[in-house]
């Protein structure tokens, strides 16, 4: 006879910690705090309206993933990414991103396709390049409705992780020196599509050589991006 379980588990909460980090991660990604900023956690508390608990936690989980940085000298700050930081987090994405949209490909769940689509067509709208940021983070939801159904917790995680830093790089380093944004709309459509015909092994190729590609000009000296 089976034993009962010592622990249930419990439903999953929005705490006030993890509604303190995504106003402030909003604020980062959409350059309202600006990299280098100092983040001064009573500041920050008085304009949310909070105490300094849930912000000091909030920033603790934000440097976990990258997106600030804890000093002992200067304390909290946006984090400032350079062209070789950016290539280290798209070398990781490389890895993991082309095997979970293959994945999520295989499983077929058609919110996967309709998310995806909606972020696409959000991004279609923003090609002016006028506003990077809304379609850099437009880029983002796209990317994450394609790998978050693949069935890994873990991989989706690390993704996650790795796209905060994604959307605040691609605007403040590779779309200023190669503003390729259209080249990878085009190259979303065509991974849509592989995915919504259920290829996986299509959509996982697609969504390798996107992701390269940004590789290879960050493998390059920025000065021989081309002038426009």
């Amino acid at each position: 006879m089976s034993e009962e379980p010592v622990l249930r588990p419990v439903a999953r909460s929005t705490t006030r910690t993890d509604l303190v980090s995504d106003s402030i991660r909003a604020a980062i990604l959409s350059g309202g705090i600006k990299p280098g900023e100092t983040l001064v956690e009573r500041r920050l508390a008085e304009q949310l309206g909070v105490s300094k608990t849930p912000v000091r936690e909030a920033l603790i989980g934000l440097a976990s993933t990258g997106l600030v940085v804890i000093s002992p000298n200067r304390g909290v700050s946006v984090r400032v990414l350079g062209v070789a930081d950016l290539r280290k987090a798209q070398e990781v994405r490389l890895l993991l991103e082309p095997w979970a949209v293959a994945g999520s490909t295989r499983l077929g769940r058609p919110e996967t396709v309709e998310d995806a689509r909606v972020a696409l067509e959000e991004a279609r709208e923003l090609l002016s390049g006028e506003d990077p940021t809304a379609l850099s983070l437009a880029n983002r939801r796209f990317h994450r409705a394609l790998y978050s159904a693949c069935g890994n917790e873990l991989v989706t995680t690390q993704l996650d992780n790795l796209q905060d830093l994604t959307a605040l790089g691609t605007v403040t380093v590779l779309w200023r020196h190669w503003p390729t944004w259209r080249e990878e709309f085009a190259e979303h459509e065509n991974i849509l599509a592989a995915v919504e015909a259920g290829n996986a092994s299509l959509a996982e190729r697609l969504t390798r050589a996107h992701v390269k590609r940004s590789v290879t000009h960050l493998a390059r000296n920025p000065e021989q991006a081309p002038q426009h």
